[in-house]
Parts: C-alpha cells; sequence; structure tokens
C-alpha cells in the first residue's frame, strides 16, 4: 500500500563535491572551529543558534545524563563489547537500545506530563498545585506511576535535579514547566506522606520546554549524552575488560528453578 508521496525536502543538510552546507551555513568557514558542538546540535536541530541561555542549560543538562556508573545500559555495552570486540558501534547501539520508558526515555514522558499541566492551568501559577493535587490523584487512582520521579539511589534528593533547577533560577529562564515540576513536588510530598524525589528525567523537560526545546526531541537528550558515556566505558573496556566478568556476576545472581 502507498502511504503518500514524499516532497523530497530537507532544510538541515546538503553537500557538493567542494562543500558541505548545513542550516544554511558552510560547514568548513563557518562552522568548524567556530561554534561548539552544543551550539551545533542546536542549529541542526531548530535551524537557529541558541541564545547564551540556552546553550548553558542544554550543556547542563546534557552533562547531567551523560554518565551515573555502572547501569543497565552500559553494562549491556560492555558484555556486548566483550563478545564482539570488532563491533563498537554494535555495543554503543546495545547501550542506547535500552533507552526506553523505565530508563532515560522518561524524559520524555515526564516533559509531557508536565505540559498537560501547563495546559491544563493555563500557565497560571495559582492554578498550578491545584492541577498538580488533581493530577496525582488520577494517577494514583489508576495506579499509574508520577513520571519523572522516584529514583532507587538517590533520595530524598537528586543532586542533578537541584542543580538543574536552581541553575535555571540563575540564568533566568524559570518559566511555567519548572514552576509546575515544583508545584508537583510539592504535592506528591503532600499525597504520598513522605518526600518523593524529582529525578534529573523531570528536571530536564522542566528546564528545556521552558526554553523552548521541542517537545518531540526530549528522548535525544539522553541519547546524545549517554553516548558520550558509553564511548568512554567501551574505551576503557579495551584496556580494562570487565564484559565477560559483568556477565558472569549475573550468571551467579540467577537461581535456576525446574519448570514444574
Amino acid at each position: 500500500m502507498r502511504v503518500g508521496k514524499s516532497d523530497g525536502i530537507t532544510s538541515i543538510s546538503t553537500a557538493d563535491a567542494a562543500s558541505i552546507t548545513i542550516r544554511g551555513r558552510d560547514l568548513a568557514s563557518e562552522l568548524i572551529g567556530e561554534v561548539s558542538f552544543t551550539e551545533f546540535f542546536h542549529l541542526m536541530l531548530l535551524g537557529l543558534e541558541p541564545t547564551p541561555v540556552q546553550r548553558r542549560m542544554l550543556d547542563a543538562v546534557l552533562i547531567a545524563i551523560a554518565e551515573h556508573g555502572m547501569t543497565a545500559s552500559v553494562s549491556a555495552a560492555r558484555m556486548t563489547f566483550a563478545a564482539a570486540p570488532e563491533s563498537f558501534q554494535g555495543a554503543v547501539a546495545a547501550g542506547i537500545l535500552g533507552c526506553g520508558n523505565t530508563v532515560l526515555g522518561t524524559t520524555e514522558l515526564a516533559g509531557r506530563f508536565l505540559s498537560a499541566g501547563v495546559d491544563l492551568a493555563a500557565g497560571n501559577p495559582a492554578r498550578m498545585t491545584d492541577v498538580a493535587r488533581e493530577e496525582i490523584a488520577r494517577l494514583r487512582a489508576a495506579n499509574q506511576r508520577l513520571p519523572g520521579f522516584g529514583h532507587p539511589l538517590h533520595h530524598p534528593i537528586d543532586p542533578r535535579t537541584d542543580r538543574l533547577l536552581n541553575l535555571a533560577d540563575e540564568v533566568g529562564s524559570v518559566g511555567p514547566h519548572c514552576a509546575y515540576a515544583r508545584a508537583v513536588q510539592s504535592e506528591a510530598n503532600a499525597a504520598f506522606g513522605r518526600p518523593m524525589v524529582m529525578n534529573v528525567s523531570c528536571a530536564i523537560p522542566a528546564v528545556m520546554l521552558d526554553l523552548d526545546f521541542p517537545m518531540e526531541a526530549l528522548r535525544g537528550i539522553p541519547i546524545l549524552a549517554r553516548t558520550a558515556g558509553l564511548i568512554a566505558h567501551l574505551a576503557e573496556e579495551r584496556r580494562r575488560p570487565m564484559g565477560f566478568h559483568l556477565a558472569a556476576e549475573a550468571a551467579e545472581g540467577v537461581r535456576y528453578e525446574p519448570s514444574e
């Protein structure tokens, strides 16, 4: 079945024998050595150079989510590389494939949750507390998780969240999404009767949506950032192998039980 003809147009880049053009800029003469990678990413994605505040916050969120120790994605990448050392790219891909709705990909889920709350409050700060309370009650009644809240290691505060929100305060970029995230934090603490950790996957969309970062690219932030972390782990894996050790630890940690 045909699904419609493409118009065959891209606004991102083109190339010929003598040049490469990205968003109307010559790569060799206008971009290489002239802009940072963060600025380049923003330009490619949105067609606009970031403001100084947008660049600083994008840098900050990429650094915040790039590395978090021996996570499932790192273990998967290292074990893949141990088994297939000729496939560096395959090992990176193995780590990134786990960027879903439980780990890393929660950035987009939290972003949509925050955006919906801001819409319900019509941007009115006075309504945000009521909306937050109502949305938390709705999720609890449906036995659904609160997107971007909770962390197995960091409690009662995720230090990355604290820093990002404080930085947004410092640079003056706080808008309705950060305000609503804070309202949800306060109401969640009251509803659950204990401190509910706002994790970095909630802080990232809060600060970036306030800076007009596109919702459809939010999941790309942890993918881009975590790729850097995986490359570092795989470079270390070459020098100090532990992939097979991780696999052996997994085997030791699982008990076999015959099926009935």
